[in-house]
């Protein structure tokens, strides 16, 4: 017997989706499923593009070149659709690419500000652990002072 998918169930589905991306960001495994992601409209895209414009995708090897080419904004120009079909692949592919791009730059930057911001972190904590200890020094002298000055006065 065939399940039937209710509203509840497609919006608890599409909440584990946004739940293990938002932990894939958290945890920065984010990489990773971008190079699977892209590789896989990759294929799909050379595929896609075989299926409808093969006179200028002859081979599925020639539509995934094309289409590697195009997610990384290079285009070439060695291989280009022709027919309204093709285009519409291609654009898709160029947005895609865009996208991927401007997420790994985005990864990348976070990673290096996130370095930048645990060294001054741990730079302040050096910073206030070493202030401290001069406080703790100061007020153990002052007391060694007051203890002076206590015995002195006979109290």
């Amino acid at each position: 017997m065939q399940r039937v998918e209710t509203r509840g169930d497609a919006r608890r589905g599409s909440r584990i989706v946004r739940e293990s991306v938002r932990r894939a960001v958290a945890n920065r495994r984010i990489f990773p499923y971008l190079v699977a992601i892209t590789a896989g409209l990759g294929l799909l895209a050379g595929f896609v593009v075989t299926l409808v414009d093969r006179k200028d995708f002859p081979t599925f090897g020639t539509g995934v070149w094309w289409a590697i080419v195009t997610l990384g904004t290079v285009g070439y120009g060695d291989v280009v659709p022709h027919s309204a079909w093709g285009r519409v692949v291609g654009g898709a592919v160029i947005v895609v690419g865009v996208t991927f791009l401007a997420f790994l730059i985005a990864i990348v930057t976070s990673f290096f500000v996130s370095a930048e911001q645990e060294e001054q972190v741990a730079n302040e904590r050096e910073q206030r652990a070493a202030e401290l200890a001069g406080v703790v020094e100061s007020l153990r002298r002052i007391e060694e002072r007051l203890d002076l000055i206590e015995n002195r006065l006979g109290t």
